[in-house]
Formats: structure tokens, C-alpha cells, sequence
């Protein structure tokens, strides 16, 4: 029996702009997936995935040698994402799959699935390690994207992530502001779709390279940064500048003007969480507003 394991992601800065080689900065959960994988003597793959109340919300089997011969089309929209995901494994290591018996897998879910920490990274990042082929490589030929969430998966500290011409830049960093106890995350109550997000920013960017400049800079301040008053000057201006660059009004604007604090959108913007700092515990307000899950930052980043 073998056993993997990734973590999961949040994006702090560079959201999108990271497509166009601005330097971001992400943070590894604590929250991730797990991926077991035992031998059976069937020639199938038996999957299960089970979500993080335990339930089991995901059944198939599939026939190796349909996967390994691309033949297999199946119905279900997750089976076809799986068999998508094995076969382009098995295209990049023509030994993975090759065998007469077959595998149990089990994935489990840390965090519920709407709340985009990284269910298809963690998931592509298990996998790779399963096959022995490089993740970046298998995402690519899947999801697509930065890749930001691959090296949140594979990396137990904060990194900088910046994508510069055909190869990635990934940094550890040390990230543990003095002021973390004044720093939150908040769920919107929906999943937002990253890849619609990155049609959308390839919809509206204009002449952003002096935009990535900037993006670049507030990221470097906010590694260094010791003052609570300084970090939220830094992530309202990182806000304006990707309202811009997206020409979507902020989420502070859109949904939480009255708010005493700032606020700050993460990954694609209109859903998942948000990074919220304040003097005081938020909770009350945000709950009040309909958004019961808040998350202090010691409890949701790894470091």
C-alpha cells in the first residue's frame, strides 16, 4: 500500500497576474488531500474518493487497458477528469498502468469541497508522485494554469512563485507577520471556478506590464512587512490595481463597504475565500452578513 499526500493553497498576492509573470506570493494549508493506492488482483482501478465528513462522494472502476489505450469515454463528468488525469500520467511514464493486476484508490478530502483550496492541485500533485512524473507536466496537459498550486502541494512554507519565460522561479520565504493574529480568512459561500477566472482576465487585461511591476513591488513589502497599518495600505492598493487590470469593483466595494478593516480577494476573484484584517475578531459582522466560515490565520496556514 502506498500513501500521498499534498497540500492545499491559497493565493495571497498575484492573483492572475502570475499568468504574466508577476511575482506571487502563496501559502501551503493546513488543510490538503490524501491519495492511497493498495494492489488488487483485478486488471481495474477501483477509486473512492471520500470527502472531509467522511462520506463517500465519488464511486467508479475503470479498465486499465481502456485507460492505457485512451478508449475508455465514460458518462460521469469526475470519471472522465480521473481517466483524463491517468492517461495523461501514462503518456508521461508509458510504465505507470503497465501491469496484469490492478489498484484500490482512495483519495480523502481535509476540507469540504467548495472552499478551492486545491482539490484537482493536490489531486494532480498525489498522482504525479503515484506515476513518478513531474506535476507541472501532468497539470498542464489537465487543468492547466500557473502551476502556483503544484508547489503550494509539494512545499511546507510560504513561497514566491513567478513564472519567467519558460521556466518557474519558486522561492521559500518566510512569511509569519508579527500582526497574524489581526489576519483572517473568510468563505463566500461558492466555489469559484479558477479557469473561467483566467478567461475572463484574458478578456479584459490591457498593457498590464507596468501593473506587473507594481504587483511585483507590493509583493516584496508585503514579505517584509511589520506593520498591520502598513499591510493593509499594501493589499488595498494590490485590490485596486487587479479591479483594473479585471474591471470587476473590489469585493470590500461589492459586498462589504460598511466593513472597518480591509479586505482583500485571493485566487479568482467572486468566490472562495477572502483575506480580511482587523483590530477585532470579525466574526460577529461576517456571520451577520451570511458568511459563517471565518478562519483565523494560524489555524488555516501551514508554516
Amino acid at each position: 500500500m502506498s500513501h500521498y499526500y499534498s497540500n492545499g493553497k491559497l493565493l495571497i498576492t498575484g492573483e492572475y497576474t502570475v499568468l504574466d509573470g508577476a511575482l506571487a506570493l502563496a501559502v501551503p494549508t493546513k488543510y490538503g488531500q490524501s491519495l492511497t493506492v493498495a494492489q488488487i488482483p483485478e486488471n481495474n482501478i477501483i477509486w473512492k474518493s471520500i470527502d472531509s465528513e467522511n462520506n463517500v462522494w465519488f464511486e467508479d472502476s475503470f479498465p486499465i487497458e481502456k485507460i492505457a489505450s485512451d478508449s475508455l469515454n465514460p458518462l460521469n463528468d469526475v470519471s472522465k477528469r480521473i481517466v483524463q488525469i491517468l492517461n495523461a500520467a501514462k503518456q508521461l511514464n508509458p510504465s505507470f498502468l503497465n501491469i496484469k493486476t490492478g489498484f484500490s484508490v482512495t483519495t480523502k478530502l481535509d476540507f469540504p469541497k467548495n472552499w478551492g483550496l486545491g482539490s484537482s492541485s493536490t489531486l494532480i500533485n498525489n498522482i504525479a508522485n503515484w506515476a513518478k512524473v513531474d506535476a507541472y507536466r501532468l497539470l498542464e496537459m489537465t487543468f492547466g494554469g500557473s502551476g502556483y498550486d503544484i508547489a503550494c502541494a509539494q512545499h511546507s512554507n510560504s513561497i514566491t512563485y513567478q513564472l519567467k519565460d519558460s521556466h518557474r522561479d519558486v522561492n521559500d520565504v518566510v512569511f509569519n507577520p508579527e500582526f497574524k493574529g489581526n489576519l483572517y480568512f473568510v468563505h463566500l459561500n461558492k466555489k469559484q471556478n479558477s479557469r473561467e477566472g483566467i478567461i475572463q482576465y484574458h478578456k479584459s487585461k490591457d498593457a498590464i506590464s507596468s501593473k506587473i511591476s507594481d504587483i511585483n513591488d507590493i509583493t516584496n513589502k508585503i514579505i517584509d512587512c511589520t506593520s498591520l497599518g502598513d499591510f493593509n495600505k499594501l493589499i488595498d492598493l494590490h485590490e485596486t490595481i487587479v479591479s483594473s487590470i479585471v474591471n470587476q469593483p473590489t469585493v470590500k466595494d461589492f459586498l462589504f463597504k460598511d466593513f472597518k478593516g480591509s479586505i482583500k480577494s485571493l485566487g479568482a476573484w467572486g468566490g472562495d475565500f477572502i483575506l480580511v484584517s482587523a483590530l477585532d475578531n470579525p466574526s460577529a459582522y461576517f456571520k451577520e452578513k451570511g458568511y459563517p466560515t471565518i478562519i483565523h490565520y494560524k489555524d488555516m496556514v501551514l508554516n
